[in-house]
């Protein structure tokens, strides 16, 4: 499974760089293309896993004044 990440930043929010470093520690890799970021994860998760997840995301971008999309999809 994949986690794509779509970042949109705001003039009064954080730096980009700043939110880029945050999802890198939580294994995200920039990529190039139609989404902004993607978190592979190791094994089969399941929709319990993903959903966590999502909440680990806003957590770690909670404050910042930006706005995530993410979607996850099986390889």
């Amino acid at each position: 499974m994949k986690t794509y990440l779509d970042v949109t930043f705001f003039s009064e929010g954080a730096k980009p760089s700043e939110i880029i470093n945050r999802l890198r520690s939580l294994g995200f890799k920039p990529v190039i293309g139609e989404h902004d970021m993607v978190y592979e994860w190791g094994s089969s998760a399941s929709t319990d896993d993903s959903i966590w997840f999502a909440d680990k995301i806003q957590a770690t971008l909670e404050g910042f004044k930006i706005m995530f999309h993410i979607e996850t999809v099986a390889d």
